[in-house]
């Protein structure tokens, strides 16, 4: 490939050629046709041309070099994460947020980014803070200052006690994707601490985590109709579920200035007062029924006559009225199948113990609700018949004016909230808590519902065409090489993998060029 001239009608203009063979005859084709070399001359273009194609040669001869194994890799990072995660957290607002609170307080370093780091570690990195610092050191993570251990200790008590505030003032910076704001769902677990969990957080109490011994919190999540999560209310590990869904309604109300919605929530929410109070409050509700624990109830509004309609293969709806109230009952016929099979086994597995070994009965609380009070184990028929009428049903109460399939429908978006939490639990790592100070816990919480908020916009953004781990896994695998040539330092981009490339299309971001100088005046956290 050279620069040749060519004149056509008295004027001359400068082209790059490239030679070729093509049937055995060597050949030209013009490449590029630069300009009028007058003009280029004259404009002094072509100096920056030069210019600009030594630098190109540059960045060519860096890259090749460092292929042929002849430089040395200065420092290597992970860029894909940082490059993704801090446009959202700045598009969402949490940067600004942050930043505005922390103007009331002086801080001898980098509050945000230290939070911005936590959040980056729980999404990328999970794990203790002491293992979020040392892995932090294999991430570009943009911002000032100089981090510690300690820094982030500190950040985590600020943000545990301002978590509230945070919540709030994201909340109406995003009123407008809120204003049509019509239905929430709410739902609530449990995290369990290793050691006593506060002042005020730790009790024993019933675990989702299945460890009774431990001190636990309960943690509450707010969603959208959307899936995206609005607030995390907190309250110690001994309060009961019933008592968390009027808190959260008088919260929405007096926080967030939201009436007249539809509050979504599973049958731990279920009770006669929070109905009640929840309709004082202006709010409409699709609870969930405590089928077992209103055994009378249940009996007459499941046996009330009346046709089910097909919502889906594994969704049938009917209405009831009772007392006054709506319910609506739900089938599934797939479950009803299972759950009369696995009765009949049962029954089966109990007359084989009856006959061979009575005494193993004994303090055996599955097979107990089967069995006739008596000195005798003997099989209840009434407690065996009476079951069917539980086979695949699930009951919801409501006082919308929504047609029954929108019920069962809207009810059945509950798989939000507990995705949420096994996102929070696994994928975050959320538990178990190691920490001791109540601030610190609740930041260290907090964090999570941040790190969501991120996941919830990404997935947002890319239409849920990938998954998360084939996402975190993509943006992982670009990073960029530090070398030193000629006096020069240079950073290489590895090339883009997997989603990556439409990751970064997703969200409106260029991918940093494949080689390019140092600027050697930015800064990082790391």
């Amino acid at each position: 490939m050279f620069v040749r001239t060519k004149t056509t009608q008295g004027r001359t203009y400068l082209q790059v050629v490239e030679s070729y063979w093509q049937d055995g005859k060597p050949r030209q084709r013009v490449i590029a046709t630069l300009g009028r070399l007058d003009k280029l001359t004259e404009g002094g273009q072509i100096d920056g041309i030069l210019r600009s194609l030594a630098r190109f040669a540059d960045k060519v001869k860096v890259s090749e070099d460092y292929r042929a194994g002849n430089l040395e890799a200065k420092r290597v990072q992970k860029i894909g994460p940082d490059l993704i995660c801090a446009r959202l957290w700045r598009e969402l607002g949490i940067e600004e947020v942050l930043e505005r609170l922390l103007s009331e307080r002086k801080f001898e370093f980098p509050v945000e980014r230290a939070v911005y780091l936590a959040t980056l570690a729980r999404l990328f990195f999970p794990g203790s803070d002491r293992r979020a610092m040392a892995r932090a050191r294999d991430y570009r993570i943009s911002g000032e200052g100089d981090l510690s251990l300690h820094h982030l200790y500190r950040a985590m008590s600020f943000l545990g006690d301002n978590r509230e505030r945070v919540e709030d003032e994201l909340f109406f910076r995003n009123r407008d994707l809120f204003s049509s704001l019509s239905l929430v769902f709410f739902d609530t677990t449990t995290l369990y601490f290793e050691g006593s969990g506060g002042d005020r957080l730790g009790r024993r109490g019933y675990s989702k985590d299945r460890r009774p011994d431990e001190n636990q919190m309960v943690l509450g999540m707010v969603l959208d109709d959307r899936g995206r999560p609005i607030a995390c209310p907190t309250w110690p590990g001994n309060t009961t579920d019933a008592s968390t869904i009027l808190p959260v309604a008088e919260s929405l109300r007096s926080r967030f200035g939201v009436e007249g919605i539809c509050i979504v929530a599973d049958r731990g929410m279920m009770g006669k007062r929070n109905a009640q109070e929840l309709e004082k409050l202006g709010f409409a509700y699709i609870l969930g029924a405590k089928m077992r624990l209103e055994k009378k109830a249940m009996a007459e509004i499941l046996s009330r006559p009346g046709r089910f309609r097909a919502v889906a293969d594994n969704l049938k709806v009917k209405e009831v009225r009772y007392q006054g109230k709506r319910y609506i009952v739900c089938l599934n016929p797939q479950e009803a199948e299972h759950d009369r099979l696995s009765r009949e086994a049962m029954v089966a597995d109990l007359k084989r113990k009856i006959a061979e070994s009575p005494s193993s009965l004994i303090g055996n609380t599955g097979y107990r609700r089967y069995l006739k009070a008596g000195q005798r184990p003997e099989i209840d028929w009434d407690k065996v018949k009476a079951e069917e009428r539980y086979d695949g049903r699930f009951v919801l109460s409501t006082n919308t004016d929504l047609p029954p399939e929108e019920v069962a429908t809207k009810y059945k978006e509950l798989w939000r909230v507990e995705r949420i939490f096994r996102e929070a639990k696994d994928t975050l790592r959320t538990r178990p808590i190691y920490h001791q100070s109540d601030s610190y816990i609740l930041g260290h919480v907090f964090v999570s519902f941040l790190a969501l908020l991120l996941m919830h916009e990404l997935k947002a953004r890319t239409g849920g065409a990938f998954e998360w781990d084939e996402m975190m896994r993509d943006l992982e695998a670009l990073y960029e090489v530090e070398v030193e040539q000629d006096g020069k330092t240079w950073l290489l981009r590895s090339p883009l993998k997997g989603c990556a490339g439409k990751v970064f299309k997703a969200c409106g971001i260029a991918v940093p060029p494949g080689a390019r100088e140092a600027n050697p005046n930015a800064t990082a956290l790391f």
